[in-house]
């Protein structure tokens, strides 16, 4: 990679917006610390990919993995909402922060219609058009074009576009921009590491910035969806915003150092730290699940006949870990002072914990199992 060159600042009059170089060629790796750290992020990602065959009913789980990487991906953007809030019903959610839970639900929906649409189209501008199209469907970006590639300059940081951090390309060029973008997805003639190859479409991506608005969420998104999509993950278990989050200004100072000084190497390796990263952790996570498991088991073993219908609560609850006494009589199919009794025993066993703290619309949460995602 020692003759790329990321692309140029082109003067538009009153600013600069930044052209990026076409991405679909054949590329020469030599750097061998990224090779190094792919070696180690290919281990790491295959070890996280075969564990999770060995979990019994991993479908179970994937929500909750889905909603941790959509509170972390928006947090990225700004919006503050807490796991715990992000599992609130509407009703329940005060008023103040009910735009930021609005686009938390918004980025799982768009997560899970990519995920089912994937099984009938390609990894392409469709695909990414359609999810962008769900993420902003009614909530504050509504009115910014969603599902259509932008059709006016946009830039990033700053109140106006002559104090901005960076300014993406023109919107003329987009669509060959993204034209060249998915054929580099898919072409086969090339030999380029898969980890590599979404790594680089991540960064052009954001570079280009196709959108008015909902641009890093899409790309980050983009990320997991790749992954799935080329079977290097039966399950979207693989979700880099944590990392992401928690080194924010550096994965922006990275971004930005491929665009002003060609060095897309160090982006590579920042990258890959955080494929390795977020594999262990992905592990470790799945390891503490199942001792939760057992240890759950073994105390719902001690509810005699009501064992039962205690079980068809937590299996509710592995998904969603948040429940009322309405839920639990319609999960359980039982009465709803029978559902009370059973939310008490629940207590007790120190499985579901109230978090209203009024005398109606009690709602509890699986806390010890919410704590794994934190």
């Amino acid at each position: 990679m020692k003759d790329y060159n990321a692309g140029s600042y082109i003067n538009q009059g009153y600013y600069k917006s930044f052209q990026p170089s076409l991405i679909n060629k054949q590329w020469i790796i030599e750097n061998m610390e990224v090779l190094q750290l792919l070696s180690k992020a290919d281990r790491e990602l295959g070890r996280l990919d075969m564990y999770s065959n060995y979990i019994p009913n991993i479908n179970m789980f994937i929500s909750m993995h889905v909603l941790k990487e959509a509170t972390q991906s928006s947090k990225i953007e700004g919006t503050q909402t807490k796991i715990e809030e992000a599992l609130l019903e509407k009703e329940d959610v005060p008023l103040d922060k009910r735009d930021d839970w609005e686009e938390i639900q918004n980025y799982i929906l768009a997560m899970e219609s990519a995920i089912k649409a994937l099984g009938r189209l390609p990894f392409s501008s469709r695909l990414i058009r359609d999810t962008h199209k769900i993420l902003l469907q009614g909530v504050r970006g509504k009115a910014r074009q969603p599902g259509e590639f932008r059709r006016s300059q946009n830039w990033i940081g700053g109140a106006t576009i002559n104090d901005a951090t960076f300014i993406p390309p023109v919107h003329k060029s987009i669509q060959e921009l993204m034209s060249d973008l998915e054929k580099f997805l898919h072409n086969e003639e090339i030999f380029f590491p898969e980890l590599l190859k979404v790594a680089l479409v991540h960064y052009q991506f954001e570079t280009i910035h196709p959108f008015l608005d909902g641009n890093g969420r899409v790309g980050r998104l983009m990320i997991t969806l790749y992954l799935v999509k080329k079977g290097i993950l039966k399950k979207p278990i693989l979700y880099l915003s944590d990392f992401l989050e928690t080194h924010r200004r550096l994965y922006y100072e990275n971004l930005m150092r491929v665009r002003d000084k060609n060095d897309l190497s160090q982006w590579f390796k920042f990258f890959l730290v955080g494929v390795i990263e977020t594999s262990k952790k992905g592990i470790a996570t799945f390891d503490s699940i199942l001792q939760l498991q057992k240890q759950v088991e073994i105390k719902l073993q001690t509810l005699g006949s009501r064992a039962a219908n205690a079980q068809k609560i937590t299996n509710y609850l592995y998904q969603r870990p948040s429940i009322n006494a309405e839920k639990v009589s319609e999960t359980a199919k039982i009465s709803l002072p029978s559902a009370y009794k059973l939310i008490a025993d629940l207590e007790k066993l120190e499985i579901l914990k109230e978090i209203t703290g009024g005398q109606r619309g009690r709602v509890y949460v699986f806390d010890r199992y919410i704590q794994l995602f934190q």
